[in-house]
């Protein structure tokens, strides 16, 4: 029952707070199930007198409802495909700032999970720098063979896991409610939803998953000059604790101040662009967060990314699939891009290529039509996936993410450089990968890798052989033998198909039973 109380609570003020903030305002009764009509226009006498659009609503009333909905809308941010691309951008302003919990606290959390003193793991250790919800950030001293280095140390903010844990039991409860009665929430699988954000609490509250990240991330551009990430000190990282090493640069939050300093701002743009398309292509790892407060540019002039809880992987199926419709909508051939889709199986066979080609073309020709600098992949993106949609191309997770970066980074790019040239600046990370991964060396490189498998498959033949000559003899014995088909094993048979029956019948009552209980 306390827990009953404590659930309708906690659903109760976001709510209350949602509709004070105008969240519902700008919804038409008229167009929503007759169930919620009257709900929706009892929630608007509470709205303010804000009238600024139900994205900016939104981030005021996430923000103040607390940290598991700050969560949450950071991650709506990157699925435009289910709050709309308006409301997807502006959740991106989102801010995820709390009070800090105080050094004290933070050094019992290192000491017990290191398991040594404070003094015998750093020279020093400051006052926290920075606070959001999962974490703080702490600059500290330790000592190296090397000598002593200046290291950011993040903690896990206390007891957050156990406020995600309730939040999120809400939120399943919310969606499992939604699906019930809502063909719209079943289209857009909100209970996935919720578990896609649940596994990204788990991955960001725990650091040693985010210290693999950035070191893989780190490996796959060590040999990028214009990039830097920060190294892992995985003797004083664990579970609850990170370090890193500090990084001494210009956020590129702050353009005055990286202006003031004499940085190229139209390298820096190019730079952040490149960087991205690079990583997304070549590696298919990229980092799904950047924004400019997790962007520094270095005294080497590198860029810098820190916070490596949201990453982005792309297998090379769909790293070829981005080359190849890139290229296309590049050099108009809207049939090309159309068979990708269709090759790639994101478009039912059943839709026909020639029509594809022609929603596509109404997607690339106003793109050749306008100002290079006015040209935005993210916005071709994004035109594409609405296009792709009325073909019945299914949601791919990967490739949102990957749409939703981009508009970032092109974000973040433009705002260096307003006139930056996206074609221009794509093009030669673009025509690289394609000439290295679908070009003659591709193709080499598939037969060799062709050749391989068929190696294997021909080590493997005397084995698959014996195991079918086996099974034809099995075959030529019960044909001689013949088949028991007697009234007393055909009973048997039925009887054991009952049996099964049942027990399958008694476990999908006891699954239902269940539900209901946990619902109700």
């Amino acid at each position: 029952m306390i827990l009953g109380v404590g659930h309708f609570y906690r659903l109760a003020r976001a709510g209350y707070i949602m509709a004070r903030e105008g969240v519902f305002a700008l919804l038409d009764p008229a167009l929503l199930p007759p169930a919620a009509a009257p709900l929706v226009r009892f929630a608007n006498l509470f709205a303010g007198g804000k009238r600024d659009g139900a994205g900016r609503a939104l981030v005021r009333a996430l923000a103040q409802i607390g940290p598991s909905y700050v969560k949450l809308g950071q991650f709506l941010a990157t699925r435009p495909d289910i709050v709309g691309g308006e409301i997807a951008d502006a959740l991106t302003a989102l801010q995820d700032r709390m009070e800090p919990f105080g050094r004290d606290k933070a050094v019992a959390i290192v000491e017990k999970a290191l398991g040594r003193s404070i003094d015998e793991l750093f020279v020093s250790f400051g006052e926290p720098v920075a606070a959001a919800s999962v974490a703080q950030v702490h600059v500290a001293q330790a000592q190296y063979k090397e000598g002593v280095r200046k290291v950011a140390v993040k903690v896990l903010r206390p007891g957050i896991e156990g406020r995600f844990a309730l939040d999120l039991r809400d939120m399943y409860r919310v969606a499992r409610f939604a699906e019930r009665y809502s063909s719209e929430a079943r289209r857009l699988r909100m209970i996935e939803v919720v578990d896609t954000l649940a596994r990204t609490v788990r991955l960001e509250t725990d650091f040693r998953l985010e210290a693999a990240a950035a070191s893989e991330f780190a490996d796959n551009v060590a040999g990028d000059p214009e990039i830097h990430v920060p190294s892992v000190d995985w003797s004083r990282t664990d579970r609850e604790v990170l370090t890193l090493e500090w990084v001494d640069g210009v956020p590129l939050s702050d353009i005055e101040r990286v202006a003031a300093e004499g940085y190229d701002l139209k390298a820096i743009g190019r730079n952040v662009l490149q960087s991205f398309l690079r990583h997304a292509m070549r590696d298919g790892f990229f980092h799904a967060d950047m924004h400019q407060g997790n962007l520094f540019v270095d005294k080497k002039g590198r860029l810098v990314a820190i916070d490596f809880g949201i990453m982005g992987r792309l297998g090379l199926k769909e790293r070829r699939f981005l080359a190849e419709i890139l290229y296309g909508f590049i050099i108009r051939d809207y049939k090309r891009v159309a068979e990708v889709h269709f090759e790639a199986g994101y478009v039912p066979a059943a839709h026909s290529i020639q029509e594809f080609a022609q929603a596509l073309r109404a997607i690339g020709e106003p793109m050749h039509m306008i100002n290079a600098a006015d040209i935005s992949m993210a916005r071709l993106l994004t035109l594409l996936f609405e296009v792709t949609a009325l073909f019945d191309m299914r949601t791919r997770t990967e490739l949102v993410l990957l749409q939703k970066t981009m508009v970032v980074a092109e974000g973040v790019a433009r705002a260096f450089d307003p006139k930056l040239d996206i074609w221009k600046t794509c093009d030669p990370v673009v025509r690289s990968w394609i000439e290295e991964n679908l070009g003659v060396k591709a193709k080499i490189e598939d037969a060799s890798r062709s050749l391989t498998e068929l190696a294997k498959l021909a080590t493997r033949l005397p084995q698959t052989l014996q195991e079918a000559e086996t099974a034809i003899q099995r075959v030529s014995e019960m044909s001689e033998r013949g088949v028991d088909l007697s009234p007393r094993s055909i009973e048997a048979l039925g009887e054991t198909r009952r049996r099964s029956d049942r027990t399958m019948l008694i476990g999908l009552a006891l699954v239902l039973l269940a539900a209901m209980w946990i619902l109700h």
